[in-house]
């Protein structure tokens, strides 16, 4: 277990444990080419053909990946590209299988990626209905709430858009509608995959607030970022996936600077100031 030192020390209760994970894909690698669906449907009328002889190659996504999440945490999930974060994620969610190794979670964990489904042809008002209702909340509830989302996620600052259809919202503006819908409910476990890397700097102080407030209200906040600074003012942990294998899981502070000493992104120091060299003396010329 990971210490923490910033005062948002969690209870001892275990929300999600992660037991020696493995996350396989399997890759057709017979590209597409001429024959290729004729090949396919003879693939499956002979269903003994083994993987292998089927051209089927597996891709190690997460390699025996082990860690224990405790209620009131919040916990950052830093990498370079495919390194196995968002896969991680997702399995945590249950939306992929473990290939071996278990996932435990206590409570119901709610994914939520910047890529989150909403419907395109219906209004964002509509929307906020539907995706209240799918994140468990009651028609009461959503009702309730309804005005807090809208102002939360800032969309009729400059103008009256939530009564006009998604397909018409910038993607900063449909992200923040996402993330202020699963924001106003109270969660188990809650999974961000990149949502605070959208919007101004306002909407993501306001976004960071509500996750602080989520830990306090409810279980355990994961949040996916390509941003160090999003990570460093949300969380108080982080874990360190590289080549889907976990490389460091700490404190922030501590695994941050491994980080981007990793990356190259550490800022340099500044170089100290020259000292000012004293005024020389001024001689007089004889006349």
């Amino acid at each position: 277990m990971a210490e923490h030192t910033n005062g948002n020390t969690p209870d001892l209760t275990p929300t999600v444990i992660a037991d020696h994970v493995d996350i396989v894909y399997r890759v057709n690698g017979t590209g597409a080419g001429r024959g290729s669906a004729t090949a396919a449907l003879n693939r499956i009328l002979r269903r003994k053909q083994t993987e292998k002889a089927a051209g089927v190659r597996t891709v190690h996504a997460v390699r025996d990946v082990s860690f224990v999440a405790y209620k009131g945490e919040a916990i950052g999930l830093i990498g370079t590209n495919g390194s196995g974060k968002s896969t991680l994620l997702k399995a945590v969610a249950g939306l992929l299988p473990v290939e071996n190794g278990r996932i435990y979670t206590g409570g119901q964990p709610s994914l939520l990626g910047v890529n989150a489904a909403l419907m395109n042809d219906l209004t964002g008002e509509r929307n906020v209905h539907l995706g209240g209702l799918a994140m468990g909340m009651s028609r009461e509830q959503v009702k309730e709430r309804y005005q807090e989302i809208v102002d939360f996620s800032g969309i009729n600052e400059k103008g009256d858009f939530i009564t006009l259809p998604m397909r018409t919202y910038s993607s900063g503006m449909a992200a923040r509608l996402r993330f202020s819908i699963a924001a106003a409910k109270d969660h188990d476990v809650l999974l961000i995959d990149e949502a605070l890397a959208t919007g101004d700097r306002k909407f993501q102080k306001r976004s960071e607030e509500r996750i602080r407030e989520l830990r306090k209200e409810a279980g355990t906040v994961f949040l996916v970022s390509h941003s160090n600074k999003s990570i460093r003012d949300t969380c108080d942990r982080v874990l360190w996936l590289e080549r889907g294998e976990l490389r460091m899981d700490g404190p922030t502070e501590d695994v941050m600077k491994e980080y981007e000493a990793f990356t190259g992104d550490a800022k340099p120091k500044p170089k100290p100031k020259a000292a000012a060299k004293p005024a020389q003396p001024t001689v007089a010329q004889p006349s």
